[in-house]
């Protein structure tokens, strides 16, 4: 039996899904070591896995934490305002990442250290952790809990939710686009992630998308009709499929989840903070004259001003797990959480991007008709019922997808693809 020391970033996003393959390794008979957000430390091991703290590269501050603490002056707060801004784009987020390059890279070092493990498996978003992954010789694997962000024949540029075509314009938009894709990424990744390289002895990337065919295998926690298909999948590819965990599982269900009356609508905010407080206050009025019941969970939006309807509840946090089991829809922000969990629910989507990976998110599950889609420029009530009812229209689809998702053993498939990185099983 082998040794697995995995590591991730201090984000429920990025850890949960990784926990159903973790606990098959265990109970395979591998022994599993977290490390994670001195935050999800109580949640890992209440799951039954081993867990520290990752240390201060990832439970601590990012590299734009002191600048926000400086003075109130109009420039700091200029510079505050538009650190806000970014911070809910792909750009904001992928720097926030790389910000956190070398203290990854330290912290993973240390668990090395302290473990000794025979498999190394890095989230996709520590990005130093990775670099220390690769200078250590181990066998080790990237897990990407995303859609898959890398370019492929047909595959268009990833982040806008564009669809394939197989034209020669269609063919000249993903070369452009796909250009200026990897030159995004590089400009907010390598400044902080190429010294770390060349602390640990290792040569620097031609572009930041490079690393992730530098593991043994990269695998890919996401499947279904949300990926494009792929003629010329990379080497190290291994698709394993989206594995749902929730913490809730042993968490008593709310009174009022279970009692009679219509079918219940979660509206959803995203826990790590974005504008999308106007999402809540669009699904409230859309809503509240449909024969549903509305529970909105805020996340990190400020719940200032959001209007009351006799059908809708305001809650600052509910499990996830048990809403889904009785939604008839969701109206949701778009992240691959949220998304994934509402697919194998098979429960109805609407779609709000605002930022990171969620316009890609929404496209996809729009060009697959699982769910539509809205802009947060055309969000309104009348936009956002509109959507909802399509939405609706498109449940048998959504479905069929459940039932596909349904036969799938992601958790296994992540556990043999683990274990083949020292020959196990």
């Amino acid at each position: 039996m082998a040794r697995f020391l995995a590591f991730t970033s201090p984000a429920a996003g990025h850890l949960f899904p990784l926990i159903p393959g973790l606990l098959e390794l265990q109970a395979r008979g591998h022994d599993v070591h977290v490390r994670t957000g001195e935050r999800l430390i109580g949640v890992v091991r209440d799951a039954g896995l081993r867990a520290e703290a990752a240390g201060a590269g990832s439970a601590g501050p990012t590299a734009e934490a002191p600048a926000k603490a400086a003075g109130p002056g109009a420039g700091s707060a200029r510079r505050m305002r538009r650190r806000d801004r970014e911070a809910g784009t792909a750009r904001g987020e992928l720097r926030r990442q790389a910000a956190r390059a070398a203290g990854d890279a330290a912290d993973l070092r240390r668990a090395i250290a302290e473990v000794d493990p025979d498999v190394l498996l890095v989230d996709l978003a520590a990005w130093g952790a990775a670099a220390a992954a690769e200078a250590s010789g181990l066998p080790w694997a990237i897990c990407n809990p995303y859609l898959c962000p890398l370019p492929g024949r047909g595959v268009p540029p990833f982040g806008l939710g564009l669809q394939p075509r197989s034209d020669a314009a269609g063919r000249l938009r993903d070369a452009v686009g796909w250009w200026l894709v990897r030159r995004t990424v590089s400009r907010a990744v390598l400044p902080h992630l190429d010294p770390v390289r060349a602390g640990l002895g290792l040569p620097p990337l031609t572009g930041a998308l490079d690393q992730l065919a530098r593991p043994d295998a990269l695998l890919q926690l996401s499947g279904g009709a949300l990926e494009h298909p792929r003629a010329d999948p990379p080497a190290n590819l291994r698709v394993v499929g989206p594995q749902r965990w929730d913490p809730s599982a042993h968490t008593a269900v709310p009174a009022w989840l279970t009692a009679p009356g219509d079918p219940w609508v979660l509206v959803t905010c995203s826990t790590d903070g974005q504008d999308d407080a106007p999402l809540a206050a669009a699904a409230i009025e859309a809503l509240r004259d449909e024969p549903v019941r509305v529970v909105v969970t805020l996340g990190a939006a400020d719940p200032g001003g959001l209007p009351a309807a006799p059908n809708a509840r305001v809650e600052a946090f509910v499990p996830h797990g048990p809403v889904l089991d009785r939604a008839a829809a969701v109206v949701c922000h778009g992240g691959m959480g949220i998304v994934g969990g509402a697919l194998r629910a098979g429960t109805a989507l609407v779609v709000v991007p605002y930022g990171r990976d969620q316009p890609e998110v929404a496209g996809r599950v729009a060009h697959a008709e699982l769910g539509t889609r809205v802009a947060p420029r055309r969000l309104t009530a009348e936009t956002l019922r509109a959507a909802y009812r399509e939405a609706e229209a498109r449940r048998p689809a959504v479905r069929a997808e459940a039932e596909a998702l349904a036969a799938q053993d992601p958790a296994g498939a992540f556990a043999d693809a683990a274990a083949a990185l020292v020959g196990g099983s």
